[in-house]
């Protein structure tokens, strides 16, 4: 069991630990742990955000625990060498289109979220978002119009396939829910959403099963936070995807408490080889303090071990120790608690 840890910048490295340490205490066999640059400590070492031994490094691997890109010293570096791109690199290199973020309030946390807690306490749902496509990965510039203005431009597009892989991605991961899937677009005004929406209903005759709706993006950001528990799974692009998790970890009580699975088609002799990490940033402001939450990349060496090793019965035991250290009143600043990593690591390994 070959797993790549990148821990990355800021607090990344003080919350891979805590998973790191997770993972050792399980005693699983064969496990073999090796650790490589991205973000702005590889720039900073090897005058790139994601160089190539760090990129060979995650091609032997058989899953990869991310931590955290992010550096305000690299602010000003050209586009291709900010941090951010180490992670944009690997989605594209590795093939991994698929971004599953659950989305779920533990217990006893219902009066964190932003929502009042009759609601927080319906929220249980998977966010699945598409990770290679969308102006992220479109072409883009800046350029000088006719009067002499700066002007800045992205390009929006979706391929076909590159829908209908994400859509049965979707529709798949209903399937072992609830079977209920609303996709997310916008296509009252953008083409793209058009051909999204338009895949998405053609890919739905294959499953069903599963009951299919939609809503324009700026509505499922209004039902996000008036009515969340009449959500299941929500399959939706790369940009309003990216949004409307960071939306629903705020309606969960924290962004240091979800975590996130990038899956692509490649398998390995265990499972599906993916990408593991919290979707929060590197927080540059408390990096180095032993104050972040380290619970979100946690939860993501449990997605690890369910989806790229097929092991479900020690993903659920990280869950449920994680699950009974919250319940217990192990907190973190990010909610309202005093406890520093180290002391939230050692509060999930007693209870694993």
């Amino acid at each position: 069991m070959k797993i790549a840890v990148f821990p990355g910048d800021g607090i990344g490295s003080e919350v891979t630990r805590e998973a790191v340490r997770v993972l050792e205490a399980l005693d699983l066999p064969g496990l073999t742990l090796f650790e490589g640059d991205v973000g702005a400590i590889a720039y900073h070492r090897h005058g790139h955000p994601l160089p190539q031994e760090t990129l060979a490094m995650a091609k032997a691997a058989d899953a990869i625990l991310f931590g955290a890109v992010g550096d305000p010293s690299c602010d000003n570096l050209e586009r291709h060498l900010r941090p951010e791109q180490a992670v944009l690199g690997l989605r594209s290199e590795l093939g991994l289109f698929s971004n599953l973020r659950p989305a779920t309030v533990f217990a006893g946390l219902e009066d964190m979220s932003g929502l009042r807690p009759e609601l927080a306490r319906t929220i249980d749902m998977l966010i699945v978002r598409e990770l290679n496509g969308d102006v992220y990965f479109g072409d883009k510039g800046m350029r000088t119009t006719a009067d002499g203005q700066r002007e800045g431009w992205d390009m929006m597009s979706y391929s076909e396939s590159e829908v209908r892989r994400i859509a049965n991605s979707g529709f798949q991961a209903a399937r072992k829910r609830s079977s209920r899937l609303c996709s997310v677009d916008k296509a009252n005004v953008l083409e793209t959403s058009q051909l999204w929406r338009d895949v998405v209903i053609e890919t739905a005759a294959e499953y069903p099963d599963v009951e299919l709706s939609h809503l324009y993006v700026d509505n499922a950001a209004m039902q996000l936070v008036k009515d969340p528990g009449q959500f299941d799974v929500i399959l939706t692009g790369n940009l309003f995807g990216d949004i409307l998790s960071d939306l629903a970890s705020m309606c969960v009580g924290s962004i240091g408490l979800l975590a996130s699975a990038s899956l692509g088609e490649r398998e390995t002799d265990f499972g599906t080889f993916g990408l593991y990490e919290p979707i929060h940033g590197s927080a540059p402001d408390i990096a180095g303090q032993g104050k972040a939450n380290p619970m979100a990349t946690i939860l993501s060496a449990a997605m690890m071990l369910r989806h790229s090793f097929g092991d479900e019965a020690q993903a659920a035991r990280i869950e449920a120790a994680v699950a009974m250290a919250l319940a217990d009143g192990i907190r973190g600043g990010d909610l309202g608690g005093k406890l520093g990593t180290s002391a939230i690591g050692d509060a999930v390994l007693e209870r694993l």
